[in-house]
């Protein structure tokens, strides 16, 4: 039972708790007669073993499974009796020494969900985000699909940039004192003109050259090129194999059949269906990050240290794995502390504004979540779950993701929109 609730601050609290001697000590007497009725100890029939003995083999045993299932009771139910939501595992200030027959006393410190007072999140104005799609736009994702359904074919004609040359070649270099006279031979060496370890001088050599044809070409490698060449000038021994160009398909009603669809028009409306789509969602989202600022800088609170704490580490680790910044980890932390706490308040909020209007997350929203990112990122379901157990050891996080997601579509549905 809770026997005192210390308030540290907003978001830490003491609490002092006490299970009574009786009740313990009724729990390990049950235990110790469930215990002997399964002995089968030598000399005793099953069952009948005598309790002094039973309490002298597996007393300890018996007594460290009560407490362990007795402690979290305890706890759990001192929490609902202090009205607080822990955010964190709770932490026992001081060890205890259990006896029998003398209660058992604890002292716990948490951290815990701040309370909120007036929580206001009904007409909040938000400017409204007007929708256009030009024709450009969708001539750009046209061309962008055309493009992506490309190949290259051989073809004929003279060399251009862009295209993919296969050839055979020798290098000479007559050497120098420093540098003695080396040759180097290739075959069948693939690439693309205008692009990779070679300078511009090389490729000018290639531009015009037909298949089959034989030439020498020299050129000077600069020393930063990370190139076997590089630093040097060696004349290259060149045949053109092979010469293959891109082929990027006209966007006709023969493409658009290709895709699934009747005709080019239908194509072209499709795509403009999917960027309003697509300029809706980001509308949505800049509005509903708009009333999160909004009711951020309308309620006060602090922000629970463990919270806190993740919420750094997690950004962290993800900058750190991902190479884009190797800063010793004090110094993020000063940049990153300001808006790891925004995001720790503004997730408190859409949790007590959920809770407050019963907003649950069912396995059909769970599911659809699952889907779309599959959908989104081009991968199996399967790896979409994977990777957030993998991440978080649970699907919680996307459950999290998903729950948010419906709090701030309801925040939106409620919000005041300013033409």
């Amino acid at each position: 039972m809770l026997k005192a609730l210390e308030d540290i601050s907003s978001t830490k609290k003491r609490l002092k708790i006490e299970i009574p001697a009786e009740t313990i000590e009724a729990e390990i007497k049950k235990g110790l007669l469930d215990v002997q009725r399964k002995s089968k100890l030598p000399g005793f029939r099953p069952g009948k073993a005598p309790m002094t003995m039973i309490e002298k083999k597996f007393g300890r045993n018996v007594e460290a499974d009560v407490l362990e299932r007795m402690v979290p009771e305890f706890y759990m139910a001192a929490v609902r009796e202090a009205d607080i939501k822990p955010v964190s595992g709770p932490v026992v200030e001081e060890s205890f020494d259990f006896q029998r027959n003398i209660p058992l006393s604890m002292t716990i410190m948490v951290d815990v969900r701040p309370k909120v007072e007036n929580l206001n999140y009904e007409d909040i104005p938000v400017k409204d985000i007007p929708i256009e799609v030009i024709d450009a736009e969708v001539d750009s994702v046209l061309k962008n699909l055309a493009e992506e359904k490309a190949a290259y074919e051989a073809v004929d004609d003279g060399i251009n940039t862009g295209d993919l040359v296969t050839v055979d070649y020798t290098v000479k270099s007559a050497g120098t004192a420093d540098n003695p006279h080396w040759d180097s031979t290739a075959k069948d060496v693939v690439l693309k003109v205008g692009s990779g370890p070679y300078p511009q001088e090389f490729f000018d050599g290639l531009t015009g050259k037909r298949k089959d044809e034989e030439f020498e070409l020299e050129a000077a490698f600069p020393e930063d090129l990370q190139s076997p060449f590089a630093g040097k000038k060696p004349k290259f021994e060149i045949k053109i194999k092979d010469i293959k160009r891109r082929n990027v398909a006209a966007v006709d009603d023969e493409f658009a059949k290709d895709l699934g669809l009747e005709n080019a028009g239908q194509l072209r409306d499709r795509v403009r269906e999917n960027i309003i789509t697509v300029k809706n969602r980001e509308a949505d989202r800049a509005k509903q990050k708009e009333i999160l600022d909004k009711l951020l800088e309308s309620h006060s609170f602090d922000a629970p240290e463990s919270l806190l704490d993740a919420e750094i580490k997690g950004i962290i680790d993800e900058i750190k794995s991902s190479g884009k910044d190797n800063r010793p980890d004090e110094e993020l932390l000063a940049e990153l502390r300001p808006h790891a706490e925004k995001s720790v308040k503004a997730s408190i909020l859409l949790e007590l504004i959920g809770e407050k209007e019963g907003i649950t997350v069912k396995e059909e929203d769970v599911k659809e979540e699952v889907l779309a990112i599959a959908r989104r990122f081009y991968i199996s379901p399967e790896n979409v779950i994977k990777y957030y157990v993998a991440k978080d050891g649970s699907l919680e996080g996307l459950k999290r993701t998903v729950f948010e997601k419906k709090v701030l579509n309801f925040l939106l549905g409620k919000a005041k929109i300013e033409k």
